[in-house]
C-alpha cells in the first residue's frame, strides 16, 4: 500500500506540475506575442501564417517616439546618407519625420506616459493610506453600524466604471475637473478606497492587540503604538494592497478614454490611437504597449516577496 500510495503521490505532483506549466505557457503567451510585435518588421506584424522567428529591430519604438508623415515623393538620396540611422528607418518605411528647423518633433507617447505614472503613484499612495488608516479604525474600535458601513463602502466597487462615467463626465464639467490630473487621481482613489478599506481590514484584524496593549502600557500614545507597531507588522499587507490598486489605476481605459482629452490623458487611451497613416501600424501600438507594461511588472516584481506573504496573510490559523 506504501508503494502504490507513493506512486499515486508521484504521479500527482507531476500532473500538477504539468498543470502549472500549461497555465504559465497560457497567460504568456499574449505577453510573448506583444513584446515580439514590438520588435517584428512592419510587413511580419500581419503575416500569414503568423511570423515567429524573424530579425528583431527597433523601427516600431523609433515610430513611437516621432512624429511622422507620409512621404510624397523618394528621399533625396544625399539626404538619406546624411540622416542618422535612425531616421533612415523611417525613410525606409516611406515616411518622413517632422522637424521644426533641425529639431525632431517627440510625439505625444513621453507625456501620456508620464500622466499614467503620476496619476497611478499618487493615487494608489493615497488609497493605500487613507484605507489603512479607515481599516485600522474598523479593526480596533467599535464603530456604530460597522458592517452597514463596510457594506456602503464595498458598494461603489459594484458598478463598473464605464456605468458611472457619464455622470461624472457632467460633474466634473460643472466644477472644471475635466482633463486634468488632480480629477483622475480623486476617481482612481475613490474607485481603489473600497478594495484597500477591506484587503486592509483583513490585514489588522490578524495582528494581536496585545502588541499595542503593551506599547500602551509602556506609555506610547496610540499614534506612536501604530506607526511603531502595527504599521511594521502590517507591511506585507500594505505591500500587497498597493500592487493591486496600482495596477488598477495604472490599467483603467474608461474613465481615463472619457474624462481627458490632452493634458491628463494617460497611455491606454492614446496606445490604441497610434494607428499610422493608412492601415493601423500594429507594430508601433505593440511597442507602445510593452513599455507601458514595464513599470507595472517592474514595481510587482519588486515586491514580490511581500507580494506573497500579503496575499497568504492568516490564511492558516491556529
Amino acid at each position: 500500500m506504501a508503494a502504490v500510495r507513493t506512486s499515486s503521490e508521484v504521479a500527482l505532483n507531476r500532473a500538477a506540475i504539468v498543470a502549472v506549466l500549461v497555465a504559465t505557457l497560457i497567460f504568456l503567451a499574449p505577453i510573448y506575442w506583444i513584446a515580439s510585435t514590438a520588435f517584428k518588421p512592419k510587413e511580419l506584424a500581419v503575416s500569414v501564417p503568423p511570423t515567429v522567428l524573424f530579425q528583431p529591430e527597433v523601427t516600431p519604438f523609433i515610430r513611437l517616439f516621432t512624429k511622422r508623415v507620409q512621404m510624397q515623393k523618394p528621399v533625396d538620396p544625399q539626404v538619406y546618407e546624411a540622416a542618422p540611422w535612425w531616421e533612415k528607418r523611417i525613410y525606409d518605411g516611406g515616411e518622413r519625420v517632422l522637424k521644426v528647423g533641425k529639431d525632431v518633433q517627440l510625439s505625444q507617447y513621453p507625456n501620456r506616459f508620464m500622466n499614467s505614472l503620476i496619476v497611478a503613484v499618487i493615487s494608489t499612495v493615497l488609497a493605500v493610506g487613507m484605507g489603512t488608516f479607515t481599516a485600522y479604525g474598523f479593526s480596533r474600535f467599535k464603530v456604530a453600524g460597522e458592517a452597514d458601513l463596510l457594506f456602503f463602502i464595498l458598494s461603489t466597487r459594484m458598478l463598473p466604471p464605464v456605468v458611472v462615467a457619464i455622470p461624472m463626465f457632467l460633474m466634473y464639467r460643472m466644477v472644471g475637473l475635466n482633463d486634468s490630473h488632480i480629477g483622475l487621481i480623486i476617481l482612481y482613489v475613490a474607485f481603489n478606497l473600497s478594495f484597500s478599506v477591506w484587503l486592509m481590514k483583513g490585514f489588522m484584524d490578524e495582528i494581536p492587540k496585545e502588541y499595542e496593549e503593551a506599547a500602551l502600557v509602556d506609555g506610547y500614545t496610540r499614534m506612536q503604538a501604530f506607526f511603531k507597531i502595527v504599521l511594521p507588522e502590517a507591511a506585507t499587507g500594505i505591500a500587497a494592497t498597493a500592487v493591486f490598486c496600482f495596477i488598477t489605476a495604472w490599467n483603467e481605459y474608461a474613465f481615463a478614454l472619457i474624462m481627458t482629452n490632452r493634458r491628463a490623458q494617460t497611455a491606454p487611451p492614446f496606445i490604441p490611437s497610434q494607428i499610422g497613416s493608412g492601415l493601423p501600424d500594429w507594430t508601433t501600438i505593440a511597442a507602445g504597449t510593452f513599455l507601458f507594461l514595464l513599470p507595472v511588472a517592474i514595481f510587482t516584481f519588486l515586491l514580490r516577496n511581500h507580494l506573497l506573504r500579503g496575499v497568504t496573510f492568516g490564511a492558516i490559523r491556529k
